[in-house]
């Protein structure tokens, strides 16, 4: 199940218990706590499997992922971060996340959808990442080598929502 969130502390409790669960691609402290930090001002989805047994006292313990858009311009936001449990890879939570994202944006009006990663080439992992989002229909834009760092070459993809 998909469903947008709206408590600012809810969503940092979301995106910490997930990113810290997903250090292969959240691993940089610095940038893991901006995360945190920023999905709680953003449109944010999160996933939860009904199935999966809750942990007392943790109100999203049913939480497997979660996805946060960000309004970069007047007519763009972007897939500021999104992040699903390692487990639940490969079982159309990430697909379901974005369809509503995407529906959510097109309601608000916005033209295009941009989303940034690491260049293809690079890190299996974020190889994989590439592809998931080429096949959401997302089209390379630009590389920016040295935006985050040489060893990380910033690669955008956008998509018309038009």
């Amino acid at each position: 199940m998909v469903r947008l969130l709206e408590d600012k502390d809810e969503k940092r409790r979301v995106v910490r218990k997930i990113l810290e669960a997903l250090p292969d691609w959240f691993g940089i402290e610095e940038s893991r706590e901006q995360y945190i930090r920023e999905s709680a001002d953003q449109i944010m989805l999160v996933a939860e499997d009904e199935g999966r047994p809750e942990v007392a006292g943790e109100k999203d313990s049913k939480a497997v992922g979660f996805l946060c858009l960000k309004q970069t311009g007047n007519a763009t936001v972007e897939l500021a971060v999104m992040g699903v449990l390692v487990e639940y890879h490969r079982k159309g939570i990430g697909r379901e996340l974005f369809k509503e994202a995407k529906r959510i944006a097109q309601e608000k009006g916005y033209s295009f959808m941009q989303v940034k990663t690491v260049e293809m080439g690079h890190y299996d992992d974020y190889d994989a990442t590439n592809r998931f989002y080429i096949s959401l229909g997302f089209q390379e834009f630009e590389v920016f080598p040295l935006l985050w760092d040489e060893a990380n070459p910033c690669q955008i993809y956008v998509m018309s929502l038009k």
